[in-house]
């Protein structure tokens, strides 16, 4: 499931109040199969005698998709989206791994809908009553998968989600902290101002410089590299996910990933000394009140791929007003909720 499937999913259970669950497929892969007439085999695991008694070396044939398998990712899909399919899901167009199931229980019209990502399954629905599609779906689910219910969702891919009265709220403050006791191990530095941008102006040069040096044969050493790599890496997961405001600054960076330098290091640091100090908020707001539907009523369901909920981009400890920020406010404006 993609990032911006994530959001779509947040915003369609805000604007039409549905409930948030999360299971979890037990060892995934090893649920999977393989295609009928492929043969894989692989040498035995540690423990396991090596050579037969002929003297020749002993190979194992695979019964069931295995983790470290190249392809046991692919057989888990291949596995369970046919499932889905078949129990009456419908496949989302635009993200293979959404999907969405509608009928009619005890004349009310029920929707249900899940992202799967790996071995997790995101659920939206709006009753878990006796009878209801999802106590149907979850039933059936159960009989078929070795699967835990991991009860309302609170994290997902490394972005927490929570809830109040009028809002779904996504944000990576866990994830972020994470980062800073990884790479940070003595803190942000007092030197790092709250008002500072996430990247100065000198930013583009020393990327041209950089790959300039790369051209002329410089070397970077690979203990340097590595942990470059690993930090830009991880804070454009975080661009991706909830923090556009930093987009621009590791786009730069990414463009050094082979040949950076101590000053594009330095600059990858103060990305994330800023994404520590600010605190970024999407807000999923919710239009209406709770529906309760009713025998004979039908509960509102609009295209899954064009929802318009109202979104609020809110920023804790923001920098004091300034050109870059002035530019980050004119691609992200903030709206409140109606």
């Amino acid at each position: 499931m993609r990032a911006t499937s994530l959001r779509v999913l947040a915003a369609i259970a805000a604007r039409d109040n549905l409930s948030m669950r999360r299971w979890d497929f037990i060892a995934a892969y090893l649920q999977g199969e393989l295609e009928q007439g492929e043969v894989v085999y692989c040498c035995p695991p540690p423990g396991y005698e090596t050579i037969g008694s002929d003297g020749r070396a002993r190979v194992c044939k695979v019964v069931k998709p295995i983790y470290g398998m190249a392809q046991a990712g692919r057989r888990w899909q291949r596995s369970l989206f046919p499932w889905l399919l078949q129990w009456g899901f419908a496949q989302c167009s635009t993200d293979p791994c959404v999907f969405t199931a509608q009928r009619e229980v005890n004349g009310v019209v029920q929707r249900l809908i899940i992202g799967c990502y790996v071995d997790d399954l995101f659920t939206l629905y709006y009753d878990d009553g006796a009878g209801s599609l999802y106590e149907t779906f979850t039933s059936d689910l159960a009989a078929r998968w070795n699967v835990e219910d991991e009860g309302p969702v609170s994290d997902l891919l490394n972005v927490d989600i929570s809830r109040d009265a009028d809002h779904v709220l996504l944000q990576q403050h866990k994830y972020i902290a994470h980062l800073v006791s990884t790479y940070l191990p003595d803190g942000v530095p007092a030197a790092s101002h709250k008002s500072q941008a996430p990247a100065s102006e000198e930013l583009p040069s020393q990327v041209e410089a950089a790959l300039a040096a790369k051209t002329n044969g410089s070397v970077t050493p690979p203990e340097l590299r590595s942990s470059y790599q690993s930090l830009v890496g991880a804070l454009l997961y975080c661009s991706t996910q909830t923090r556009p405001d930093v987009a621009y600054a590791v786009g730069m960076l990414c463009r050094a990933m082979s040949c950076l330098t101590p000053e594009l290091l330095d600059a990858a640091r103060r990305v994330l000394h800023y994404t520590c100090r600010t605190i970024v908020t999407w807000a999923y707001a919710t239009r209406s009140p709770i529906h309760t539907p009713s025998p004979g009523s039908q509960i509102p369901t609009g295209p899954l791929n064009t929802p318009r909920p109202v979104i609020s981009l809110c920023t804790a400890k923001r920098p004091s007003p300034g050109p870059a920020r002035n530019r980050l406010l004119s691609l992200y404006p903030l709206a409140k909720p109606r």
